[in-house]
């Protein structure tokens, strides 16, 4: 009863935005004899738009998990530092994007690079809609700059690799027997002196089935970082599942998705022009550093729209 009454306010909605639709148009032809309706024609006209603006984004926000918080993982590309560099540089535009949007941040997880930048990052999102919104940048993320690591200031192209998954409830599917994971624990980073954590606080987890290893190293307590890892664990393998239906989806369209590490869904151009283009959506600005620091609801609501739209027909 509960779900019939949830689907009878959402049809009792859309039955309201058609009878106002109606009698827009009704008053259109009226405004065609009295000019001096056309103001109320024009209020009503942007008020619609902006209900149906709204009910779109409601759509695309009504996935299983939509509402959770999300695990957003940065792996740099090949190409050494100039990639971690590049990993880091993604990191910052979601810390940024994040604050924006005053959502909650916490690195669970980070490995530095030898020379600057990170090789990986995990981080944990929590705000409304958070994994809802931030599915929309999983995919390889691909950087065009004249390198700042290059002595003779040649222009290199740098690749990172954005992972996403749900925050889950412990209710959820994905189960995981104990038998099919291994774990060890070993002694977290720390930047020495008397802060340097003595105790063998970290924990990291290998999933036997999928050769999946995830670790978290930045909680207090051994059984913090177990929970915390665990908790990746589960997102990534809800994530390849959903991978696997959206392929065999795929197959049952004629269509094959190229998922492989080369397939970039967002090129950053800095050099010889600005540019940051999505190729999912072909949605582009020229406004590069809003871009790096943050802005990234364009390309996001872009591909939410695009992706009802595929999910339609």
């Amino acid at each position: 009863m509960q779900e019939v009454s949830s689907l009878r306010d959402r049809v009792e909605v859309w039955e309201a935005i058609t009878r106002r639709a109606h009698d827009a148009l009704d008053l259109y032809g009226m405004a065609e004899d009295d000019p001096s309706m056309l103001t109320e024609l024009e209020a009503e006209a942007t008020a619609l738009e902006a209900e149906l603006d709204q009910r779109e984004f409601d759509l695309a926000m009504s996935g299983p998990h939509d509402s959770a918080a999300a695990i957003l993982s940065i792996h740099a590309g090949a190409g050494g530092t100039e990639a971690q560099d590049w990993a880091q540089m993604l990191l910052r535009m979601y810390l940024r994007w994040a604050e924006k949007h005053k959502f909650k941040t916490f690195i669970t997880d980070e490995t530095e690079g030898e020379e600057a930048g990170i090789k990986s990052v995990t981080v944990e999102i929590n705000g409304p809609n958070a994994y809802g919104l931030l599915k929309a940048e999983k995919g390889v993320h691909r950087l065009v700059r004249l390198s700042p690591f290059d002595s003779n200031n040649r222009r290199h192209t740098s690749f990172a690799k954005v992972e996403v998954m749900p925050v889950l409830d412990k209710d959820i599917e994905i189960q995981i027997d104990p038998k099919d994971i291994e774990v060890e624990v070993f002694l977290s980073s720390g930047a020495g002196g008397q802060n340097v954590q003595k105790n063998q606080t970290a924990v990291r987890i290998r999933h036997l089935p999928t050769g999946m290893i995830v670790t978290s190293q930045n909680e207090r307590s051994q059984t913090q970082n177990r929970e915390m890892a665990m908790r990746v664990l589960r997102g990534r393998l809800y994530e390849m599942e959903q991978e696997k239906l959206a392929a065999e989806k795929a197959k049952l369209k004629g269509k094959i998705e190229d998922a492989n590490f080369g397939s970039q869904i967002r090129s950053y151009v800095l050099h010889p022009y600005q540019m940051v283009k999505d190729l999912r959506t072909d949605v582009e600005t020229g406004n590069t550093t809003a871009v790096l620091d943050g802005d990234i609801d364009m390309f996001i609501e872009a591909w939410l729209k695009s992706n009802l739209h595929d999910i339609d027909a």
